[in-house]
């Protein structure tokens, strides 16, 4: 019989190749690319696991068949085999479907403050607890890497890098659940500013980029950066350092500005400052190739427009709603405490009906 899921098996053989790369200490000496080659050998096993899976539960339901011609005591298996075989074959199939290869990327997250001035800051700090504590949640390490505080301890902006301590599956890997995020918050509520009680409705940005593993995937040519070191600043614009250790990096050929501030010393701000830039020139080139490929299907749920609104926080109410999936439910305190895995899940699961439903037409 013609295998009908051939096409797992150049993925298997990628997967003994990757086994066979990761043995070797020589690759571990490049921390990047091991990362890489181990991201890739998780994303892999699930079509392995789900190919062996398949391929044991068709041999049973095989066998049971001939025994069945020859000795019907054998043909009451045979249901329960086929369905087993059956299910097998759809999990196959799900794994075999086209997946985004950044999944278990870890990312930079940036948020920022829009229009509402003081309350819009506000709001922007609420996102950044409760991403914080999701992250907590799911046992995923943060680390603020430049934030431009308020009086009213709000955040005009602030950049954080979210990492999976382990990966075992993709799908578990922090872009692959935090992807969505990226887009236009609008809360509506009675700010701390208002005297007469009155709801306000402010916003804030949230931009989500997968983070480069391996510096080499994003090549920087040094002629094309334009280096700046200021004072830092705090609240209000004062100054809070006495050295010019506040760095800003502007990449000429894009016009990508990248500023940091949070670190003592130059050379760390230097270094988170390229940091991040690899990750929005990463985007930047991944969002030109969706461009140009003709055939890319571009996710249902995560906007390419950043300045799309995709989620409503109301307090008076205490709902939250988002806008793409339909998701609506009344425990926005739960959620800004990082209980967002319902919301999440809605999205998820919004975009794989939606990449099934297209591998199914192709």
């Amino acid at each position: 019989m013609t295998d009908p899921f051939a096409a797992a098996r150049p993925l298997l053989e990628e997967h003994a190749e990757i086994e066979r790369a990761l043995a070797d200490p020589a690759v571990h000496a490049d921390a990047g690319r091991a990362r890489t080659l181990g991201r890739r050998y998780a994303e892999l096993n699930q079509v392995v696991r789900a190919y062996r899976g398949w391929a044991s539960a068709h041999g049973d339901a095989a066998a049971a068949a001939e025994l069945a011609a020859e000795d019907e005591s054998f043909a009451a298996e045979l249901p329960a085999l086929r369905a087993a075989e059956k299910q097998a074959a759809e999990e196959l199939r799900h794994v075999l479907v086209p997946r985004d290869p950044d999944d278990g990327r870890d990312v930079i997250l940036e948020i920022k403050a829009g229009e509402g001035g003081e309350e819009s800051a506000l709001f922007a700090g609420d996102l950044l607890r409760m991403y914080l504590r999701y992250a907590e949640r799911r046992g995923w390490s943060t680390q603020v890497l430049d934030a431009t505080q308020t009086e009213l301890g709000g955040y005009k902006d602030v950049q954080v890098a979210i990492k999976a301590r382990s990966l075992e599956d993709p799908s578990d890997g922090v872009w692959a659940n935090l992807k969505y995020e990226g887009g236009v918050h609008r809360v509506q509520r009675v700010p701390v500013t208002e005297s007469q009680g009155r709801i306000h409705t402010s916003a804030a940005g949230v931009l989500v980029f997968p983070e480069v593993d391996d510096p080499g995937e994003v090549e920087i040519d040094p002629n094309d950066l334009r280096i700046d070191v200021f004072r830092s600043s705090g609240p209000g614009g004062q100054s809070v350092n006495t050295t010019d250790s506040a760095v800003r990096i502007t990449h000429l050929p894009t016009g990508i500005v990248v500023s940091m501030q949070n670190e003592k010393s130059q050379l760390q701000n230097r270094e988170q400052a390229l940091r991040v830039l690899r990750a929005r020139l990463l985007a930047a080139q991944q969002e030109a190739a969706a461009a140009e490929a003709a055939d890319l299907r571009r996710s249902q749920v995560r906007t390419v427009d950043r300045s799309e609104r995709i989620r409503t926080y109301n307090f008076p109410e205490n709902r939250i709603a988002d806008h793409r999936t339909g998701y609506k439910a009344y425990n926005l305190d739960h959620v800004l405490d990082g209980d967002l895995d319902a919301v999440v899940r809605s999205a998820v699961e919004a975009d794989e009906a939606a990449r099934l439903a297209a591998a199914a037409d192709a």
